[in-house]
């Protein structure tokens, strides 16, 4: 920041300044967007464009940067809000468990046909997407299905580095 031109410098300042006041949480899938006057919406939930019959729930929004910035996914997303840790009880997590839980029931009467869970594959991710199937579970019906991100070797990695885990992943979810 000190190296920074004045002009950046200052404009720097003012964006963080301004943060609380043109940064929003979005109503429907809980990312944070810069808003323009009185949007309540981000750009992914208002773009009509979107499938509307899928729900891809991540932990954080870094996750929809990366995912978007891939291009292979057209549906819509839910911000979850972090993981549950593996020792740790779900009702001790400050998750959005109950909004996912409204807008699930609230989207299968809008077509609604897969919630996908994309979390992290480490123990915190997979105990976060063992808790939301099973309340997920209580709102959907046979229409519905729920699905986990396909897991394996990482697009460069190398047999020789990957864990037994990553190996046996990656031979049951061949294509």
């Amino acid at each position: 920041v000190l190296r920074l031109e004045e002009d950046d410098a200052s404009t720097l300042a003012n964006l963080i300044a301004n943060a609380r006041s043109t940064v929003v949480e979005c109503i429907s899938c809980h990312r944070y967007f810069s808003r323009r006057q009185t949007e309540e919406l981000c750009s992914i939930c208002t773009n009509n464009n979107r499938n509307r019959e899928r729900l891809l729930v991540v932990e954080r929004d870094s996750d929809v940067t990366a995912i978007e910035r891939a291009g292979v996914y057209d549906g819509l997303y839910f911000v979850l809000g972090g993981t549950v840790p593996l020792l740790s009880a779900p009702e001790n997590s400050k998750l959005r468990s109950g909004k996912l839980k409204a807008t699930v029931s609230a989207r299968i009467s809008e077509g609604l046909t897969e919630v996908i869970l994309g979390f992290s594959v480490n123990p915190d991710g997979e105990n976060t997407a063992r808790f939301v199937r099973s309340f997920l579970q209580e709102v959907t019906t046979d229409d519905v299905s729920i699905t986990y991100l396909g897991r394996g070797l990482s697009t460069g990695s190398e047999l020789e580095y990957a864990d037994s885990e990553t190996i046996k992943n990656a031979l049951q979810n061949r294509a």
